[in-house]
């Protein structure tokens, strides 16, 4: 931990047990997580709906471009976002201001301006996002400081609870307010969500105590000397999203997601063999970084995969489900496309339970799989879900009705419990392998590994959603066996490893 994770002055007071603080924090991420789930679900519905119906009228493929570039940069974000916080502000304060900023691209999403305003508010949510949530989760950390590892699991159990409480009433409300008044107005309630968020986090702040402010021997002339090396990238920054707002510098959302992903992906090439051709490292701390390239690459796989919620199957939702289900409590006969974006956080918090109990059954008997087989058996059942969608899309393309609700609700359930099975490698099985003196950076490749992800979730969606229903099934055939060849792999190098003598984590 950072010299700024000590804790001092936490208040006494409780809250289930823990902290009181941990309630602060709670409903911060929560309304957080409301204010971004709620964005989401309306995002890729407002850009491809036709002007005539309040939408933007971009064509799937741009409109995908831009989804995976703004769910990317969330991810990317937090990278710079951490950094901020640690030599500049604090993590407080980086709370307080990824808040505002988040809040402010909100409404500017919900002003019927022109498309300047509209992705300055898309960035704007992306920086507030990379400041705020890297940094909340390190507040938690800091108030258990000291504590065993039981009672900060069961912090971060709580606090996982509020992210998926978040993330499961947003759709019905943003994505309601979006669908049947205008979308502009559910961007309006994703915002004031965040500014609730705001102000409970001020109101209730004091319960944190010391912790999260950025420490004194870090104030001074240590962060004047930051600050130097901040402001120039600031300005170039600046300048550059000028420029592009203005025109000087042309972009194409496509060329520029493709650009992207292409740039990430060198950047991971370069990254992992510099450190496996630099000399330095043991032979077991080699083999320990194959591994991390492992989980890189499969992680990307798999959130390409499931980020696919707000992109490829939302709008299935939108144009190929049967949404009568109480369709006669709306002026459009079906229920907003935006409620299925809720299903993935109900199972999570409906089955997060029971998968922390078989992990732990299993430990005791000496059979919990490896990381590396958990994550391969995430891929397989995404790529089981992507059997689910061929299915159901092909039944569309051949019957002429559209599928019922239960096709996605049962890829949305495949793709959680694989999700749960994906959630214990993280960022835990990254630190525990990495070299001692790369752990920083390693944590940073699994941020790339997700911005990856999800940038290519936005590119397929974009893809899949501008053909016919004819061209669906064999897209989500390719999906499929992406997934489950992914999964495979992942289970065959588990069992050699295992075979070999290899110790897994």
């Amino acid at each position: 931990m950072p010299d700024s994770c000590s804790s001092t002055a936490v208040s006494g007071k409780q809250f289930m047990g823990h902290p009181r603080g941990l309630a602060t924090l709670f409903f911060t991420e929560m309304w957080e997580r409301f204010s971004y789930y709620g964005m989401r679900a309306l995002l890729i519905l407002f850009m491809t709906a036709e002007m005539a119906n309040g939408g933007l009228g971009i064509d799937p493929r741009h409109a995908g471009a831009i989804y995976g570039l703004v769910t990317s940069g969330v991810y990317l974000f937090s990278l710079p976002g951490g950094w901020i916080a640690d030599r500049l502000i604090g993590q407080r304060n980086a709370v307080f201001a990824g808040g505002v900023l988040i809040s402010l691209g909100n409404f500017m999403l919900a002003v019927p301006a022109g498309p300047v305003l509209f992705f300055g508010g898309l960035l704007t949510i992306a920086l507030g996002t990379g400041l705020l949530k890297p940094n909340v989760s390190c507040i938690v950390g800091m108030l258990y400081e000291g504590q065993s590892s039981a009672r900060r699991d069961s912090a971060f159990s709580i606090f996982y609870l509020g992210i998926n409480l978040g993330a499961t009433i947003a759709p019905f409300v943003s994505g309601t307010v979006g669908e049947t008044v205008g979308y502009r107005w559910g961007f309006l309630a994703a915002g004031v969500a965040m500014l609730i968020g705001l102000v409970q986090y001020r109101l209730t702040g004091h319960h944190l105590g010391g912790i999260g402010e950025l420490p004194a021997e870090r104030r001074g002339a240590e962060q004047r000397r930051n600050l130097r090396k901040f402001v120039p990238a600031l300005v170039v920054f600046a300048a550059v999203v000028a420029l592009v707002a203005c025109g000087v510098i042309p972009v194409d959302p496509l060329q520029l997601a493709n650009v992207a992903g292409a740039a990430m992906i060198a950047l991971a090439v370069l990254f992992f063999g510099s450190v496996l051709l630099l000399p330095g490292l043991t032979r077991a701390e080699k083999a320990n970084v194959g591994i991390i390239m492992l989980l890189f690459a499969s992680s990307m796989v798999f959130w390409a995969g499931y980020e696919q919620a707000g992109s490829t199957l939302n709008l299935f939702a939108r144009d190929f489900t049967d949404r009568s289900l109480f369709g006669s409590l709306f002026a459009s006969g079906a229920h907003p496309a935006s409620w299925y974006q809720a299903v993935p956080p109900i199972f999570v918090i409906m089955l997060a339970p029971l998968f922390a109990w078989l992990w732990i059954a299993l430990a005791r008997s000496g059979r919990d799989p490896s990381a590396v087989a958990k994550l391969g058996l995430g891929l397989l059942q995404l790529g089981l879900s992507f059997v689910v969608m061929m299915v159901a899309a092909g039944l569309v393309a051949r019957d002429g009705h559209k599928a019922l609700p239960t096709w996605l609700v049962l890829t949305y359930f495949l793709q959680t419990t694989g999700e749960l099975c994906l959630s214990p490698i993280g960022l835990s099985n990254v630190t525990k392998l990495a070299p001692r003196r790369y752990v920083g950076q390693m944590m940073g490749t699994w941020f790339l590994a997700t911005a990856l992800g999800n940038l290519a979730a936005g590119l397929i969606g974009g893809e899949i959603g501008s053909g016919t229903i004819d061209a669906m099934p064999p897209r989500f055939l390719w999906m499929a066996v992406i997934g489950a060849g992914a999964g495979v792999s992942m289970l065959l190098i588990a069992m050699a490893l295992r075979r070999g003598g290899r110790a897994l984590p």
